[in-house]
């Protein structure tokens, strides 16, 4: 059986990847399904084949359902075992229509502007997610990110020791040289263009929120600047600072095990011997798994050059601070950008409990 064209790609990327095959052999044991609201494009497709064939789970893709079969013929792709639904015609979308109404009501919500808003599979896609029908959402492989973004902070509720969604970024080597064996988590990097402390602070929380989840490592969250511990008064290295000491007292007042430093340059958060050389210690110096970035400038330029000149794997961006694990990936991705990000977020929808016993 043709799973299409890049699936050999696919196969040879996930062997070498460090953290990829992790979460593929947990959703192995706990299977989750992943909704796709443009079921009909080729890279969905192929991830959503791998997601079966690697007894993940149940992928859910959104769309006419001749369209999708069509496109999967010219793959020569099997759907057995992808579940097809189309939104007009689903026996849930009159159901939808009063839930959706009910959640907007505060803003004025009508029935029949919530009967268009169900007519675009993002939105019916984020009301199975918070209802509970399926465990994930990955968006946003043919749309604007605004697109995918909309439904999802209209209709899913913050995680409680968050007030501000944001997103991150995983970036991945093949060898194990910084992070998490290999494995970084970068924010927010698509969400908040100018995050003042309390962002930045929120931010910090709920990236090493789901780095701890995804590890089980204690997350090392360094708040990055142009400088390292400096006395200067200048705002920008005053936001961060206190953005850094926000996310510590937050943290420790919700028990939530994770080290917080900054300001911090990127160099001295990844780098052992320049942490000592500019005179920086603590747990994170030199040993950050988590950075955040003080802008979105930084953090998307930071985390694409890096993609690009150091050949790093990017999977996201996967939205922070919502209740339900959800992806917006970028018009750019490649299916097995589609199935990293999916697998992140399937990971996501499995209890910490069962992925590695008691906490430590």
């Amino acid at each position: 059986m043709a799973c299409g064209i890049d699936d050999a790609y696919l196969i040879h990327t996930l062997h070498v990847m460090p953290l990829v095959p992790k979460l593929v052999e947990k959703l192995q044991r706990h299977p989750k399904r992943v909704v796709f609201p443009e079921g009909s494009d080729p890279r969905i497709l192929q991830a959503a084949r791998q997601w079966v064939t690697r007894r993940m789970g149940a992928p859910i893709l959104l769309g006419d359902r001749k369209v999708i079969k069509d496109a999967a013929a010219r793959l020569s792709l099997d759907l057995t075992g992808i579940r097809v639904i189309d939104p007009a015609r689903s026996e849930d979308f009159e159901a939808f229509v009063g839930q959706l109404e009910q959640i907007r009501s505060a803003k004025g919500l009508k029935p029949a502007e919530a009967r268009t808003a169900l007519g675009d599979p993002n939105y019916f896609a984020t009301m199975m997610l918070y209802a509970g029908q399926v465990d994930a959402l990955v968006s946003g492989a043919t749309v604007v990110a605004s697109s995918a973004l909309h439904p999802l902070f209209q209709i899913i509720p913050r995680l409680e020791h968050v007030q501000h969604a944001s997103s991150l970024m995983i970036l991945d080597w093949d060898e194990k040289k910084v992070g998490s064996d290999g494995s970084l988590f970068l924010a927010d990097c698509g969400v908040i263009p100018e995050p003042t402390a309390e962002q930045l602070c929120d931010i910090a929380l709920s990236t090493a929120m789901i780095a701890r989840h995804l590890t089980n490592e204690v997350p090392r969250v360094a708040m990055l600047s142009y400088a390292s511990k400096s006395e200067s008064t200048q705002p920008l290295l005053v936001k961060v600072r206190t953005a850094a000491a926000l996310a510590r007292a937050k943290a420790q007042a919700a028990n939530l095990p994770m080290e917080i430093d900054g300001e911090m340059q990127v160099d001295t958060a990844l780098d052992m011997a320049v942490a000592a050389a500019k005179k920086v210690g603590g747990g994170v110096a030199g040993r950050a798994n988590v950075l955040v970035f003080p802008d979105l400038n930084s953090g998307n330029i930071g985390f694409k050059l890096v993609q690009i000149l150091a050949g790093a794997n990017a999977f996201g961006q996967i939205i922070t601070g919502l209740s339900k694990p959800a992806a917006e990936i970028s018009r750019g991705a490649s299916a097995h950008d589609v199935f990293g990000a999916a697998a992140v977020v399937g990971c996501q929808a499995i209890d910490q409990r069962l992925l590695y016993g008691a906490p430590r």
